[in-house]
């Protein structure tokens, strides 16, 4: 371990202005030295230690500039530690045949990945940081060994050099109307632009819109059996995304697999703020959001309670509308509370933490400050960069470099349909929440003045979590079990934020954990949990059917537009397709 001085005990951070200015260095020193080999070349000095290549041969020509930079990394590799072991890793980046049958690039990938595996632990050796500054220092070491991937730049990717070669240069030249054309979005293109649409392959269950507001419109699903459970599930999709998420192609909704597991089905579906948004905060999401919309059900179907489920940002807002309806003496509203990925407390919220600093907080209210609402463009721009190196640089080579078009993927189609965020509530929501974790203090928020107060939540709980959730760590999610009352029930999925939600049971992947014990913390819970192959969505089915299991006839208002509130449109609706 590297003990720090008392001099350098509370290093200076480097700012991403800094981490920006030395990939265009490490870019920069690169160029420059293809530029000293080109200059050599013409002037019959070859770049020290390379053999001139034949000038006919273009291949040569780029390999040679590719083996004068491996040299360099070959030779600070041996000083860092041997190459060998690392290459052997499996890295999609690195999956083309030539990084290992060419021993120049085998040098270029082993000399990179030693250079980041030691760059990467080098963080983890420094003594007297406090764990959020370690934090920072690995995301901001791992973007930047991410971003200096060799597989990122033309001259030391095989596969760019050979496709270059064999097109004689256009996919560079289709590359570059792929980024002018992002360049006029203003986003990454991650799938095939028009693969695509809502109404038409997304979004497609069957159902009308009945009641709509400022905030959101109420979708009911048409009911796919003769009969359904009594008490009806309505879902709060997060308003930083669109709803349907839960309702991609046919084979992958949740929505379709509800109701054809007989569940009279409602889904909010949220406006992308605009200016008319500007002022809305917490208690609107709460009394003319989620209140609202659980009122409409009970009183479209008649009945005195609803089963409710709160994904991502609108489960921690449902986390309040349960402490609210509990104080107001209307918790019998809500027959069971579900959370899919979603936080509470927010002491151990992952990455989008580093995101939160007071220069983040100074450009949000700079790109607000107009309109009074957030372009849904930056924060997906942020979520992209926790996973840069599959979110961004993988399309930077794939539609920039090898000039290809992305390949058609509607979980992507989703995550770049971006809506707007009302200004004032998204800084509340980082201020008081992320940073100030407010929401698990008693009466460390109100609600219309109502004390927010989570222990004194005992509906029954159905809460799920991603192993590998990047944005919702699973350590977090856990802490719910700790802060609410009543029975809960804790499932730990496969995979991360989306995939480990969006699991349907045909498609037989990943693999879900139970534990019927008591258990004190999510690593007592994983000792001793079961593991079940496939989707979890059956055990959430089950656990819904034990605590309601009557069943009435689908007729009547369990018909989308036949009760008190008529059909105002077929679903998707008009608030998805706003921009």
């Amino acid at each position: 371990m590297r003990a720090m001085t008392s001099e350098t005990t509370t290093p200076p951070f480097p700012t991403l202005e800094d981490w920006q200015h030395w990939t265009w260095v490490m870019g920069r020193a690169q160029q420059m030295l293809m530029e000293a080999w080109a200059e050599g070349l013409d002037k019959d000095r070859p770049f020290p230690g390379l053999q001139p290549p034949n000038a006919a041969d273009p291949m040569t020509w780029m390999t040679a500039g590719a083996e004068a930079w491996s040299k360099g990394l070959e030779a600070w590799g041996k000083m860092l530690g041997a190459t060998s072991s690392v290459g052997q890793r499996q890295d999609r980046r690195f999956a083309s045949p030539e990084w290992n049958e060419n021993p120049v690039f085998q040098t270029i990938k082993d000399s990179y990945l030693a250079i980041s595996d030691s760059l990467l632990g080098s963080v983890e050796e420094i003594d007297n940081l406090d764990a959020e500054a370690r934090q920072k220092l690995r995301f901001a070491t791992k973007s930047f060994v991410d971003a200096m991937s060799p597989s990122n730049f033309a001259l030391t990717n095989p596969e760019v050099m050979k496709r270059t070669v064999e097109t004689k240069g256009e996919n560079l030249l289709k590359g570059l109307e792929n980024m002018l054309a992002d360049i006029k979005r203003g986003q990454l293109s991650q799938t095939k632009q028009g693969a695509y649409e809502v109404g038409r392959n997304l979004a497609t269950a069957p159902g009308k819109v009945i009641f709509e507001n400022e905030l959101y419109q109420l979708i009911h699903y048409a009911p796919a059996t003769e009969q359904v459970l009594e008490t009806p599930v309505i879902i709060f999709p997060p308003w930083i995304n669109r709803f349907y998420i839960l309702d991609l192609t046919p084979e992958k909704s949740f929505v379709r697999w509800c109701v054809a597991s007989g569940i009279s089905l409602f889904m909010v579906s949220w406006k992308s703020a605009d200016e008319t948004l500007a002022g809305v905060m917490l208690e609107d999401y709460v009394l003319r959001g989620q209140i609202d919309a659980i009122d409409r059900v009970r009183d479209q179907l008649g009945v005195e309670s609803v089963h409710a489920i709160g994904y991502c940002v609108a489960g921690t807002t449902f986390a309040a509308t349960l402490a609210y309806l509990k104080a107001k003496a209307e918790d019998r509203k809500v027959s069971s509370a579900t959370f899919f990925a979603a936080q509470v407390d927010f002491s151990e919220a992952g990455d989008l933490k580093l995101f939160l600093g007071e220069e983040t907080m100074g450009l949000l209210d700079q790109v607000t400050k107009e309109k009074g609402y957030l372009d849904g463009r930056y924060m997906a721009a942020t979520f992209n960069l926790l996973r840069g190196r599959d979110l961004i640089w993988n399309y930077v080579v794939n539609n920039y470099l090898m000039g290809q078009e992305p390949t058609p993927f509607d979980l992507l189609h989703w995550n770049s349909d971006v809506t707007n965020l009302p200004a004032g509530w998204h800084r509340d929501y980082l201020e008081t929440l992320y940073k100030g974790n407010k929401l698990v203090e008693k009466g460390g928020i109100e609600v219309a003045g109502v004390p927010i107060d989570l222990s004194t939540v005992d509906v029954p709980t159905y809460i799920q979590a991603g192993r590998e959730d990047h944005i919702a760590p699973p350590q977090s999610v856990w802490k719910i079990m700790r802060h609410f009352s009543g029975d809960k029930r804790f499932v730990l999925a496969g995979s991360g934020h989306i995939a480990g939600v969006v699991n349907p049971p045909a498609a037989g992947k990943y693999q879900y954990w139970t534990n019927d014990e008591d258990a004190g913390s999510l690593d007592d819970f994983i000792a001793g949990a079961t593991e079940h192959k496939g989707s979890w969505w059956p055990d959430w089915l089950a656990w819904i059917r034990r605590l309601t299991p009557k069943e009435v006839p689908a007729t009547g208002a369990r018909v989308p537009g036949k009760g008190k509130f008529k059909a105002i449109e077929d679903a998707p609706g008009r608030y998805v397709k706003l921009r």
